[in-house]
C-alpha cells in the first residue's frame, strides 16, 4: 500500500528539521492506490461532510468509518496499524497509541477560498485522557499545481506572546505527498497561502493522528488553538472566535458562524 522506500528514507531525517520536529514524505502511497482514494472523497457539496466555516477555518471533514468505501477504509485502517506505527516509533522514540476514533482526523477538503489559520493542535484528547503526538497528513489530489496555493507553513513560536512567529517554511499540498510532524513542541501550523484553484479542483487530504502518553507538566488542552492572521489582529470578533473554539464547552458553538 505504501512505498516503503520513501516512507523509511524520509523518517530518518524526522528529528532533524525545523522549527519544529516534521518530515517530507513523497510518493507515499503507491501511485494506483493513491489515485484510487482520490476518487473515493464524497462530492464538495455532499451533506454528509461537517463544515467547518468561521473567520479562522473554512473546510469539510468526514471521520465516519461507515462512510469510507473500502478502499479508503483499509488505508485508514493500515495508518491505524501496528505495523505503520512501530515505523513512526523507530523515528520518533517514544511508545505510540492509534486514535481510530479519527477525533479531528479522517477526509479533508478544501474548495478555493478555503482557510485554516496558524494553529496549535489539542493537546490531550477529550476522550482517552492521551497525548496527541503526531500528525500525518497526506495530500491526494492530483489536479493541485504549486501556483493554487493551499501550501503547509509553519511557524516558529514566539515565547513572549505565546503566538506563532515567524513563517519558517512553506510545503506545497503536492499529490501522493505526506507531512509528518511533532505537534507536542509549539507546533503552529495552518494554510499559508491561500487557494486560488479553479471552483472544479479541490484540495484533498487524508489526516490521522497517534498519541502518546502525557509526559511531565502538559497542556491540558482539548480543542485547537488558532491565532488571528495578520490582517485579523485586533479583530474583536475573531478573537471571540479563537477564545470559544479552544473550549471543549463551547467550541461547536462557532465551528459554523458564517
Amino acid at each position: 500500500m505504501i512505498n516503503a522506500e520513501s516512507v523509511l528514507s524520509s523518517l530518518s531525517q524526522f528529528r532533524k528539521s525545523g522549527p519544529f520536529h516534521h518530515c517530507v514524505i513523497d510518493d507515499f502511497f503507491d501511485i494506483d492506490v493513491a489515485r484510487t482514494l482520490e476518487s473515493q472523497f464524497l462530492p464538495y457539496d455532499d451533506s454528509r461532510w461537517f463544515f467547518y466555516n468561521n473567520p479562522i477555518e473554512n473546510k469539510k471533514a468526514l471521520n465516519d468509518w461507515n462512510i469510507f468505501p473500502s478502499d479508503s477504509y483499509k488505508a485508514f485502517k493500515y495508518l491505524n496499524s501496528r505495523e505503520f506505527i512501530s515505523l513512526l516509533e523507530a523515528a520518533v522514540g517514544v511508545p505510540l497509541f492509534a486514535d481510530e476514533g479519527l477525533h479531528g482526523g479522517g477526509w479533508h477538503m478544501h474548495a478555493a477560498g478555503g482557510n485554516l489559520n496558524p494553529h496549535l493542535d489539542y493537546s490531550i484528547h477529550p476522550k482517552l485522557g492521551l497525548q496527541r503526538k503526531l500528525n500525518i497528513i497526506i495530500y491526494l489530489s492530483e489536479e493541485m499545481r504549486e501556483d493554487y496555493g493551499g501550501h503547509l507553513g509553519l511557524w516558529k513560536h514566539d515565547n513572549n506572546k505565546n503566538q506563532p512567529g515567524p513563517l519558517m517554511k512553506e510545503i506545497a499540498p503536492k499529490f501522493n505527498r505526506a507531512v509528518l510532524f511533532d505537534t507536542t513542541q509549539n507546533s503552529w501550523h495552518g494554510m499559508s497561502r491561500q487557494l486560488v484553484q479553479p471552483d472544479n479542483i479541490y484540495r484533498k487530504s487524508l489526516a490521522v493522528y497517534y498519541l502518546c502518553e502525557p509526559v511531565g507538566d502538559v497542556d491540558q488542552r482539548g480543542r485547537a488553538l488558532f491565532a488571528p492572521r495578520e490582517d485579523q489582529i485586533g479583530d474583536e470578533e475573531v478573537d471571540r472566535i479563537i477564545e470559544l473554539r479552544s473550549q471543549v464547552s463551547q467550541s461547536a458553538n462557532v465551528y459554523r458562524t458564517l
